[in-house]
């Protein structure tokens, strides 16, 4: 059948959906970065569980969101546009078996869905931040949590919470950027909420044995190749400017704009994202240097990246440098509480939490007054630029977010804490996840000591795990 409408697959269209596309393909490269990062991190013994838990919460993440989950996000454009019942037609539109979802851009009336191909290329970029999303939160209880809590969870961040923190604050005519709240690479929907996540299940789940202090069996967290880290961050370096494209607006013959319509441009963006890094990977090699701590160098980059994603579209080269320069303080400050609090969780908060509360503020007094929000053709409350970049919109959007995180998890934790699902036993933490789930062993050669008999419940075995070094993680 012919095209009825050329202009949804104009070349012009083409192109931007090719973009769209990268983006997304982008974002997978961005979970691999992780689980790269992982595999350097944890026991030798509980890398295989590892990777089969992260790619499996983040499929179901997908999955998830792409059910009907996107329909929260495109809600905030029908009641913009004044589209009746926005919400129910949001969902009839964009489910997995919608008419927008399930037909080709061609066949689609430019009137009814313009830039159709891009909106549904559109709806895969989202459904990759949802599964960049689990895997963050997995990486902040690898080792210790059961696979059937992390995927309810899951289903639960991929089909409505992650849509709906998106829903609040990202988004040209969003509720809250409507109102001043500013973001552009996710920081809220993605970092913000997945620190936040992992920062009450790591509350409520509890430290791995050996974290703090000793354990009967000798067990303790022990990394298991540092240099994975090293592989897992230039991964996500590599992936980061591509996804910031995906964070915006690009119109044909127009420009580059942010994904709330603020001034901006490619080269622009480009050039933010690589100073922020530079910043976060030079105070990162100072301080590893300093405190003889080598993960301060591998994650220091990710902490310039994270404090300075509210403002690539709208700051400039200068202001990202020193903004970054300060990520890795950030995230170094939160670790040391983290541990004062003795929470085991080195990674997610300290990495993602710190560097973005503090990231979004900045920006708040950074680009005071800067115009944001609003959609082309409208006018009154949702006029192009009618709202202006706050602190203190900035820090209701961190509320909202950490709200719509904190309090589902925290149910979630408690109904699996009843029933006794959340965390692995002792005696197969000891053993490893990878030869308790899968019957596979992956430290035949390792200076570990193969674990002996091990009571049920009683945590006790004839030698000690592991003789190697504990390494920190921004500590």
């Amino acid at each position: 059948m012919l095209t009825t409408f050329p202009d949804q697959v104009s070349s012009d269209a083409v192109l931007t959906t090719f973009i769209y596309l990268v983006a997304a393909a982008a974002v997978i490269l961005v979970v691999l970065g992780l689980g790269l990062i992982d595999m350097g991190l944890v026991r030798r013994r509980n890398v295989l569980d590892t990777w089969i838990q992260k790619i499996t919460a983040a499929m179901v993440g997908g999955a998830s969101l792409m059910l009907g989950g996107y329909a929260l996000w495109q809600w905030q454009f029908n009641q913009a546009l004044g589209v009746p019942h926005p919400l129910l037609q949001a969902l009839q539109d964009w489910w997995i078996g919608g008419h927008v979802t399930d037909t080709a851009a061609g066949l689609l009336d430019p009137k009814a869905v313009p830039e159709a191909d891009v909106l549904q290329i559109f709806l895969i970029f989202f459904v990759t931040f949802a599964m960049a999303t689990m895997a963050l939160i997995h990486t902040g209880v690898v080792e210790r949590i059961r696979p059937l809590p992390l995927y309810v969870m899951s289903f639960v961040i991929g089909a409505v919470l992650s849509p709906l923190t998106g829903y609040l604050c990202w988004g040209s005519v969003s509720p809250l950027t409507n109102r001043g709240v500013h973001d552009f690479d996710g920081i809220f929907p993605l970092y913000i909420f997945a620190g936040t996540w992992v920062l009450v299940l790591a509350c409520r789940i509890g430290p791995r044995l050996g974290a703090f202090s000793s354990h009967s069996s000798g067990a303790r967290p022990v990394p298991h190749h540092l240099g994975f880290v090293g592989a897992g961050v230039l991964l996500i370096t590599f992936a980061i400017p591509f996804v910031a494209i995906g964070s915006g607006n690009l119109i044909p013959g127009q420009g580059f704009f942010g994904i709330s319509f603020t001034d901006s441009g490619l080269g622009l963006v480009v050039e933010n994202v690589f100073a922020a890094l530079f910043g976060g990977g030079l105070m990162g090699a100072l301080i590893a240097y300093r405190r003889r701590d080598p993960s301060m160098a591998l994650l220091g980059p990710l902490t310039g990246l994270v404090i300075c994603g509210t403002l690539f579209d709208i700051g400039n080269p200068v202001k990202c440098l020193l903004l970054g320069l300060a990520g890795p303080l950030v995230g170094l400050g939160t670790s040391m509480l983290l541990r004062r609090l003795r929470i085991d969780e080195p990674k997610v908060v300290p990495l993602a939490l710190g560097p973005g509360i503090v990231g979004a503020l900045a920006t708040g007094f950074i680009e005071w007054g800067t115009r944001t929000g609003g959609y082309p053709g409208l006018d009154g409350a949702y006029a192009l630029g009618h709202a202006t970049i706050t602190p203190w919109w900035q820090l209701v959007g961190v509320v909202a977010t950490m709200t719509t995180a904190a309090i589902p998890c925290f149910l979630l934790c408690l109904i699996f804490e009843k029933t006794g699902t959340l965390r692995v036993s002792e005696q197969t933490e000891i053993v490893g996840l990878d030869i308790a789930t899968w019957g596979v062993s992956n430290f035949g050669d390792d200076l570990e000591p193969p674990v002996v008999a091990v009571a049920p419940g009683s945590g006790q075995v004839t030698r000690p795990v592991s003789d190697e070094p504990q390494a920190g993680v921004l500590s």
